[in-house]
């Protein structure tokens, strides 16, 4: 697959031109080790197109991912998946549709509520795994569905941060009966389309989706495609400016040529093996230490394993990893969340298997893990987040309402949301994941 993006900046660094325009650097200046990046690092020159109006080598790059993707269209974002979650909603206000969302979303689904002034009628899990995972039940959604007065969307993540994944099929088939759009933060989920199997939104009939390329794939962080669906009407032009409402008017082509070269390499097969390598690895490996270590199920690029099951305390074990210089994606007393790719190696896994075999635990987990509570709304989430508002330790926040989300990224699921009234369940949960201070309306 050809890779107009990267080829351009090639060619332009190697010219050695004198540089006119932005940035400051000119390719000269800047850190030593980022000299060849510095290079690379140009702006909307003539040929080099623009991402918002794209008519030249970006769209010819764009319909590359579509093509490997198989969309009606692939945008690219140098916001991360955020800049795509904050284009969707914006569509769907537009389009006067009612949201209706699982409640494990990022916090960056909630910031666009807050910019977009969007109400969300809230799906909670009939299980929940803490408050990064759970089981959602379709009869929820089509209840939700069944009771609205006008269009509808609805918003799901999947894999969530544990790597769990949604009915997207069954999602799909329900919004369609309903005349609804679904909407998928599939930001942990890029390498989906080329697993041997069948099982990225797009593939399964989601009407738009957000994919993080950093995450799974080789594309430099803070880079993202969103997906529009083959056959609904979109046009192409109204996703752009949705995305030009939020994104910067100076997108990094280092960071587009990383997608525009990433199409090259999943066009590739030695991607496709690279990729089934790694997953009979990963599979190995949960039949060795199974059932010392209990797995949850889902994608299987995520390696998750439940501490609570697995009689241990997650955080004990990250810390026994890193000792190693091993670094996982992410860990609390509940989980250890481990992310492969493509990318990983044979000493990735004989370092790991090693570290995993000599861990001898000390504490055990907490026998309980936490639900996601369910506390009162009391005002929209954008009033609560552009209120007045004061910072107050947890322990003293109850009966105030909550005002700005702050929680830790990763993970980012925010346990008690803008306008909430904060109750005991909302504070025991903060200070199970060790919230010490929270925000909330003066």
């Amino acid at each position: 697959m050809n890779t107009p993006v990267y080829d351009f900046l090639i060619n332009y660094a190697q010219q050695d031109p004198v540089r006119l325009h932005m940035p400051g650097h000119k390719g000269r200046f800047g850190a030593p080790a980022l000299q060849k990046a510095t290079a690379l690092d140009i702006t909307e020159i003539t040929g080099a197109d623009s991402l918002f109006e794209a008519s030249g080598i970006l769209a010819e790059s764009e319909k590359n991912a579509s093509s490997l993707y198989g969309t009606a269209y692939t945008f690219y974002s140098c916001g991360g998946s955020t800049l795509c979650i904050q284009t969707m909603l914006l569509m769907m206000k537009q389009q006067g549709r009612r949201v209706l969302a699982a409640r494990n979303v990022h916090r960056a689904f909630l910031n666009a509520c807050v910019l977009l002034d969007i109400p969300v009628q809230w799906i909670y899990p009939r299980k929940s795994d803490g408050i990064l995972s759970g089981t959602y039940d379709l009869a929820d959604f089509e209840a939700a569905l069944q009771a609205q007065t006008r269009p509808a969307c609805v918003y799901v993540t999947s894999p969530d941060y544990l790597g769990r994944m949604a009915d997207i099929a069954g999602l799909a088939e329900l919004c369609h009966r309903y005349h609804a759009k679904l909407l998928v933060d599939n930001a942990h989920g890029a390498h989906l389309a080329f697993l041997p199997w069948q099982c990225h939104p797009i593939q399964l009939g989601a009407d738009y989706c957000c994919d993080s390329a950093h995450k799974m794939l080789s594309g430099l962080t803070g880079t993202a495609y969103l997906h529009v669906r083959s056959d609904i009407d979109t046009e192409p032009e109204r996703v752009r400016d949705a995305m030009a409402m939020f994104g910067s008017t100076s997108p990094s082509y280092l960071m587009l040529a990383s997608l525009d070269w990433c199409n090259r390499e999943l066009a590739s097969p030695l991607f496709r093996k690279q990729l089934e390598e790694v997953l009979n690895r990963i599979q190995q490996l949960k039949c060795r230490f199974s059932p010392r270590y209990c797995f949850t199920d889902g994608d299987p690029m995520h390696l998750t394993i439940d501490a609570c099951a697995s009689d241990l305390d997650g955080q004990e074990l990250a810390a026994h990893l890193e000792q190693h210089q091993v670094f996982v994606e992410y860990a609390d007393r509940y989980h250890v969340v481990l992310l492969f790719s493509a990318a990983s190696t044979d000493f990735d896994f004989e370092t790991l298997e090693k570290l995993l075999e000599n861990f001898v635990p000390t504490r055990v987990a907490a026998e309980e893990k936490f639900s996601l509570p369910r506390p009162e709304t009391v005002c929209g989430i954008r009033e609560a987040a552009l209120a007045p508002q004061e910072i107050v330790p947890v322990e003293e926040s109850i009966g105030r309402i909550c005002a700005a989300v702050k929680v830790p990224c990763p993970p980012a699921v925010p346990i008690v949301l803008s306008g909430e009234r904060i109750d005991r369940d909302c504070i025991a949960v903060c200070r199970g994941y060790g919230i010490a201070e929270i925000s909330v309306v003066q």
